[in-house]
């Protein structure tokens, strides 16, 4: 579903409401969003501080979401890190204390994978910060299996707060046993939380949880522990998921007795104050009528994301408001953490000199090339991708010239002659689209040769013939076949194909507008194109580079 799709979700569920579970809804002139309904309350309120899919990003990041270079920092055209975060959950949370009003810190997961942070400590780096910030509770996202159960128990071991994902079932007397909640009720204000956790069943092939770890059914383990809360005399309930937005909506449909959700893993932005994003919050009703809000925060620490809950005695919500809030130059990092980090970043540049592979031949990355034709750095780039998610039974790949920087030599190259290559840390993102969607982005990829552009498709699992002489956009490509089951085929307009790109293109980047409108069931792997193709060149050492034909001109 693409964010156009969610938008329109949420302004139906919205408008349904109004009638359907006799609630108003405003949004104020701050971006605020404001819930009431005619039930009565207890007095409880509840301040919910929440930030998901942070990926890694220990350092502050870039507008693209990567690595903030120096001049950007000086100039304060950074965003989010691990210090910044701290300083606006610390920030909020002395505001809140002074106002007497009881909150909590959640992350809907998904710490890890995605900086050379991951890479070097295993997701430690990370705990670290969140020890130092302060969180009350977080689910486990399918990232922080990335590295198999005994890589996330040592992970999970150095956390100081707990860990809650229900429906992940741990084998006794394994490495993760012991370490993950089933549930956890928190006391606020004279009241009691209960915090239900799931993590998407998608884990067993999106990851790498290992024999011993198996997910029961989010939905049919949520309508089991909240029954057994609500026995319990737990009314007031949060949901804190790592199942994607979509999915949230279904769980809130079909789930009786959930007070709200905070997600994660389709790095929604929900926001009130910025074009094109989600509105936050999204209400769906429950069974019973009742109105559960779903929040989430985007990704990669650039949104905070704060919402105020009222509840009534059966733990319904009835008043709610807030929005996320764009970390940006405004909050300054806090200085204890900077220190935190500062000693971590010496074996990360350490890394970047370790040797990756051996090249017997060169790797042509130049611009004037991968820009223009078929480029050995195209062909061995798209072609990680592909070796990347060949499990799922993806075949073809789309990346764009514009996103290879540099050549590279024969012998032995190391991990910063790979991040040279590819310096974005844009990820690995899968997706579906129709054949004509394909040829679409095909055609557009090649309409600005003339001007050098960096949108030049490069391409695996997939040939055409390109002449140039035929005027942009009258059809410069044809003869386009794709990688099938059995060999080359012509490309079906009416067929649905599962590609793999990066996250740059798939969300619209270099004008590949067609990806993002006409892409369905899209998955950012938030694994780095960079550390895909290490892991390529290394498997495949020595590694020479291949010219085959996927560009006749």
């Amino acid at each position: 579903m693409t964010q156009r799709d969610l938008a329109a979700t949420t302004a139906l569920s919205r408008r349904g409401f109004l009638t359907l579970a006799g609630a108003t809804l405003a949004v104020t002139g701050a971006g605020k969003f404001s819930l009431t309904t005619a039930q009565a309350g207890t007095g409880f309120k509840l301040t919910v501080l929440h930030i998901n899919d942070m990926h890694s990003r220990v350092d502050e990041i870039s507008r693209f979401n990567s690595n903030c270079s120096p001049a950007d920092s000086e100039e304060g055209n950074c965003f989010g890190g691990a210090a910044r975060l701290a300083t606006a959950i610390r920030s909020r949370r002395e505001a809140l204390d002074a106002a007497d009003m009881p909150h909590i810190t959640l992350d809907a997961g998904d710490q890890s994978q995605g900086t050379l942070y991951y890479t070097t400590y295993g997701g430690r780096a990370e705990v670290q910060m969140m020890n130092a910030i302060g969180f009350d509770a977080m689910t486990l996202g399918n990232h922080e299996f990335n590295r198999g159960p005994e890589s996330l128990a040592r992970m999970l071991g150095e956390a100081e707060f707990p860990i809650v994902s229900g429906n992940t079932k741990v084998a006794e007397g394994t490495a993760l046993d012991g370490l993950i909640r089933d549930h956890l009720i928190l006391e606020r204000g004279g009241a009691r939380i209960g915090i239900l956790g799931v993590t998407t069943p998608d884990t067993v092939f999106l990851s790498s949880p290992g024999d011993d770890v198996t997910f029961q059914d989010d939905i049919e383990h949520l309508q089991e522990a909240v029954a057994r809360l609500k026995a319990e005399g737990v009314d007031n309930i949060l949901v804190l998921s790592h199942v994607g937005y979509v999915r949230d909506q279904q769980i809130a449909a079909q789930v009786d007795g959930v007070s709200a959700i905070i997600g994660g893993h389709s790095h929604t932005l929900m926001s009130n104050r910025v074009d094109g994003a989600v509105q936050y919050a999204g209400l769906v009703e429950s069974p019973s009528g009742r109105a559960v809000p779903i929040m989430q925060a985007f990704a990669f620490s650039r949104f905070m994301g704060e919402v105020a809950l009222e509840f009534g005695a059966d733990g319904a919500v009835i008043s709610a408001s807030g929005d996320t809030t764009l970390l940006d130059a405004s909050f300054e990092p806090a200085e204890d953490i900077e220190a935190l980090i500062e000693p971590l970043r010496g074996p990360i540049e350490e890394l970047t000199r370790r040797p990756v592979a051996e090249l017997s031949a060169g790797i042509d990355g130049s611009r004037e090339t991968c820009r223009a034709q078929e480029c050995e750095m195209g062909n061995t780039v798209a072609d990680a991708m592909v070796a990347e998610v060949a499990h799922q039974g993806i075949r073809i790949a789309l990346a764009n010239g514009g996103g290879l920087r540099a050549s590279m030599g024969e012998g032995t190259i190391t991990l910063g002659d790979v991040l040279t290559v590819l310096p974005f840390q844009n990820t690995l993102y899968t997706l579906e689209v129709s054949g004509e969607t394909l040829l679409a982005a095909l055609e557009h990829g090649v309409n600005g040769v003339e001007e050098g552009a960096g949108r030049f498709p490069q391409v695996a699992g997939l040939r055409f013939r390109l002449d140039l002489s035929v005027a942009p956009n009258e059809g410069r490509v044809s003869e386009v076949e794709v990688m099938g089951a059995d060999g080359w085929e012509p490309v079906d307009p009416g067929a649905t194909y599962g590609i793999v790109t990066n996250n740059f293109m798939a969300g619209g980047g270099d004008g590949y507008a067609m990806l993002r409108e006409g892409g369905m069931n899209g998955y950012d792997t938030a694994i780095d194109l960079a550390e895909v193709l290490a892991r390529y060149l290394s498997d495949n050492e020595p590694f020479a580079p291949v010219i085959d034909g996927r560009i006749q001109q």
